[in-house]
């Protein structure tokens, strides 16, 4: 018995010195990143550097980069920073210019400061080419590497537009990106929607280049839920060998937004994608749909629908009776006279 608790006690004393060489060695040696020092929050270093912050980025991955690159101290400081920081959730993905040798809370308010962000291409859902292109030339791309690009863009096989190709989403280019690889990489993101949505495993009789074109009206037309009912619409009209009549098609010829009224002359503006006086889909897209628009192309809603027309803000009605189309159109007629349609900013 007493042999027992001598080993007993000798096997306490081991376990306890291992301990506390254990906790000695943490102590004295100082593993890269794991620790906490901050840097003072005074005037930052006049030198940068671009940090790249991924879509989906977690904290501890920025906070890592923060480190690597110089412009914290410790990765640990700007975590535990940016986890008592809600705002932290909204930093953008993108390339974004910091100082370094920043205190983490400063490292946090440059990485919300969307000025930092270079080459910044913010395409809004709906926006045409020609509303993206003089975002390229205020991102600091020339204007001919910008032309060139355009030409040389590499779009998918059976699409005849770049129209319609640039899927919306903020990209950020880090200083010296050809244009060409910056247009690339949103056709190739957009041929990526368009395949998660189905576009090119689908049976119908409509190819990808026309459910985008579909797409792109219902993106145009309506609110994000009616999609699926303009989705619809389309489809029945033209089944039935009927004109579209969508006023967006000539606004997109016009190239005129913020107007709900059509005059009768706009209708009969002569070009191929005027659907007042075209049979069929336009020839191309008529913008750069987003990702509700492209699902409702190819998932439209069950209906017979042959008519819709927003009757005020955000109240749009479907029919498949002309006279309740008309009925609703002498409706939209007075709230237009009485300026419910006004902007109010």
């Amino acid at each position: 018995m007493k042999r027992t608790n001598s080993v007993i006690a000798r096997r306490v004393f081991t376990a306890l010195s291992l301990v506390f060489l254990l906790t000695l060695s943490l102590h004295f040696i100082r593993i890269p990143g794991s620790s906490s020092p901050d840097f003072s929050c005074g005037e930052p270093s006049n030198k940068s550097v671009d940090v790249k912050v991924d879509a989906g980025a977690t904290g501890s991955a920025i906070a890592q980069t923060l480190f690597a690159k110089g412009v914290t101290k410790s990765s640990e400081a700007f975590f535990r920073v940016a986890v008592g920081d809600p705002r932290s959730n909204k930093i953008a993905p993108g390339n974004h210019r910091i100082n370094l040798h920043l205190c983490a809370k400063t490292a946090l308010d440059q990485l919300l400061d969307s000025t930092r962000i270079t080459g910044l291409i913010n395409i809004k859902e709906g926006a045409w080419l020609s509303e993206i292109v003089p975002q390229f030339w205020e991102g600091n791309f020339t204007k001919t590497d910008v032309a060139s690009a355009l030409i040389k863009v590499v779009k998918p096989k059976g699409f005849n537009s770049l129209e319609g190709l640039l899927f919306p989403a903020q990209y950020s280019f880090a200083e010296g990106t050809p244009a060409l690889i910056a247009l690339q990489s949103m056709v190739e993101r957009s041929t990526r929607e368009m395949k998660s949505a189905g576009f090119f495993a689908s049976s119908e009789k409509y190819s990808p280049q026309e459910l985008l074109i579909i797409a792109s009206l219902v993106q145009a037309e309506g609110n994000r839920e009616d999609f699926s009912k303009i989705s619809r619409v389309i489809r029945n009209r033209l089944l039935k060998g009927m004109p579209l009549q969508f006023d967006s098609t000539v606004h997109y010829v016009k190239k005129t937004r913020g107007s709900v009224f059509l005059s009768t002359q706009s209708t009969l503006i002569n070009s191929p994608f005027n659907t007042y006086r075209r049979y069929g889909l336009p020839p191309g897209p008529i913008n750069n749909p987003g990702a509700d628009a492209l699902q409702a192309a190819i998932k439209p809603a069950v209906g017979d629908w042959l008519y819709f027309i927003t009757v005020a803000p955000f109240d749009t009605r479907f029919t498949d009776s002309i006279s309740q189309f008309n009925s609703w159109k002498l409706e939209y007629k007075k709230n237009l006279r009485d300026g419910k349609f006004r902007s109010k900013n």
